[in-house]
């Protein structure tokens, strides 16, 4: 049942999320286990890319589909393994002769749990006439897709890692003709597996070679939903980093016209996990010639320019071994964690900074009182070589105290939004409080901005002045009429006469 539930929400990059903030949004149609796509398209060429140059692979299908049948049609359907679409984020669908063109829906579709396939359905913004053509340009990633083969390896040796594929694309549809291109980090290959020459269209033995790529095919006349399991064996003496969870912190001070951010991470390493244990001297000696490995021993924030007063701390305290650069043209963190993350190992910290508010706020005219619109990144975190996968990032914006009408918009897929109240130092109602929720995300999607509209009534500015000045006169109240209470020992009785 786990796919009716939870994958049912990923995916939705494509079409732009916008929403009241205290709605919740789910894109799932529920099918029959017997449901089947309406054959009513076909593929005229299709070229499937895998890049495999960062710890999680990207893969872009280009694909040539016709309308085959006698009425206009709008929907696409791709197939996926029910095991194999909670691995996939970020599916973007656009036209490749005109990118620019936008409404491309994407929705996951839900089907009986006994049924081995799920989908992804794709909603042209306007209907294909019959016998049309169209080019599609499909981009996906895939979380938790390289294994590392051999598990257990030694401290400096190289890292090899596996990952499984089908030659032929996934498709709903029958494809003319296809072929698989592969873009490997490097030439040292030891395994990959091949396919007889009778399957290639061109009578080659598939793979072909030429440096780091590897291509399968081209095959002809491939039926709806077939596959052909591969794999390949390739050496990335890199961390696999993977983040558990990011959450993340946006608080927003009209009053001190500052913005605060801060970030927590629970980061694991999927490498291969070391044979015997950690030595620390023979990892000091490596340090002197910085050979490769699969250990994360550095992290590299590069934050919004005029960014200050960065810190990094983890669950022992504050980390020293880090280095902050800012000035016009950047602001960079660098930084260690306590010690070198081998696979298998984990880390947990924070990092926060503070910027100047009216570098990501705009004021607008419209509504009842000030209306505001705030344009911040949607998540920042590490910027690493080999990449960066996170199965969820929950991002929190806090809001000034009394602001209403809370809109959002992102080209992130977000599964959960809500809004409450953040009660914080001197706040009577508590400060607004968005709270975003995103799965399958890596860090090539850091720089998708989150933009946030709300109203801030002018009335609403002096809450907090009023409630200060408010508390102040009533400590003075206080003070005044204990001061003015007889607190001296014994009683008097009648004129004059005071008994003890």
């Amino acid at each position: 049942m786990r796919s009716l539930i939870s994958w049912a929400w990923l995916g939705l990059l494509s079409t732009t999320a916008v929403a009241d903030s205290n709605l919740t949004h789910e894109s799932r149609n529920i099918l029959s286990s017997a449901f089947s796509p309406p054959k009513h398209f076909r593929n005229v060429n299709l070229v499937r890319n895998i890049n495999l140059e960062k710890s999680y692979p990207k893969e872009t299908i280009n694909v040539v589909i016709e309308n085959i049948d006698k009425a206009a049609q709008r929907e696409y359907y791709i197939p996926f393994e029910q095991g194999s679409l909670g691995q996939i984020g970020g599916l973007e669908v656009v036209d490749k002769k005109e990118p620019e063109k936008k409404g491309f829906a994407v929705d996951v579709v839900g089907i009986n749990p006994f049924s081995t396939t799920e989908y992804y359905k794709i909603t042209f913004p306007t209907p294909l006439p019959p016998k049309e053509q169209l080019t599609l340009s499909i981009t996906y990633f895939v979380l938790s897709a390289l294994s590392p083969l051999p598990r257990e390896i030694q401290q400096t040796d190289k890292q090899y890692v596996l990952h499984k594929f089908s030659a032929y694309a996934p498709s709903a549809y029958t494809t003319v003709k296809q072929k698989t291109k592969l873009k490997l980090p490097t030439t040292d290959v030891p395994d990959a597996v091949t396919l007889p020459a009778s399957l290639n269209a061109e009578g080659k033995e598939d793979p072909q070679k030429q440096g780091t790529s590897y291509t399968y095919g081209p095959y002809s006349e491939i039926e709806a939903g077939a596959t052909q399991e591969v794999s390949v064996r390739y050496e990335f003496t890199k961390p696999l980093t993977h983040s558990k969870l990011l959450e993340r912190d946006i608080e927003v001070s009209h009053w001190g016209g500052n913005i605060a951010t801060e970030e927590r991470q629970w980061l694991t390493n999927r490498a291969a996990t070391l044979k015997n244990h950690f030595n620390r001297v023979q990892y000091q000696q490596s340090s002197y010639y910085n050979p490769p490995t699969s250990a994360l021993k550095e992290m590299r924030f590069p934050l919004v320019v005029g960014s200050v007063d960065a810190y990094f701390t983890d669950d022992i305290g504050n980390v020293s071994t880090s280095r902050f650069r800012t000035n016009k043209k950047e602001a960079n963190l660098e930084l260690k964690p306590r010690y070198p993350m081998f696979g298998g190992w984990n880390y947990s910290f924070k990092v926060g900074w503070n910027g100047d508010l009216q570098n990501f706020l705009r004021k607008v005219k419209g509504g009842d009182g000030e209306s505001y619109v705030l344009k911040i990144p949607f998540f920042e975190g590490p910027k690493q070589a080999e990449g960066i996968e996170y199965e969820r990032i929950v991002t929190r914006v806090i809001l000034p105290e009394g602001a209403t009408n809370v809109h959002f918009q992102t080209t992130l897929p977000i599964i959960s939004n809500t809004t409450s109240l953040h009660r914080t130092f001197l706040d009577t109602i508590g400060r607004t409080a968005l709270t975003l929720t995103a799965v399958n995300i890596v860090d090539e999607l850091r720089d998708r901005e989150l933009i946030v509209t709300y109203d801030y009534p002018f009335v609403a500015k002096f809450t907090k002045p009023l409630t200060i000045t408010a508390g102040i006169f009533a400590v003075f109240v206080v003070a005044w009429v204990v001061g003015s209470l007889d607190v001296s020992i014994g009683r008097k009785e009648g004129k004059g006469k005071k008994v003890a």
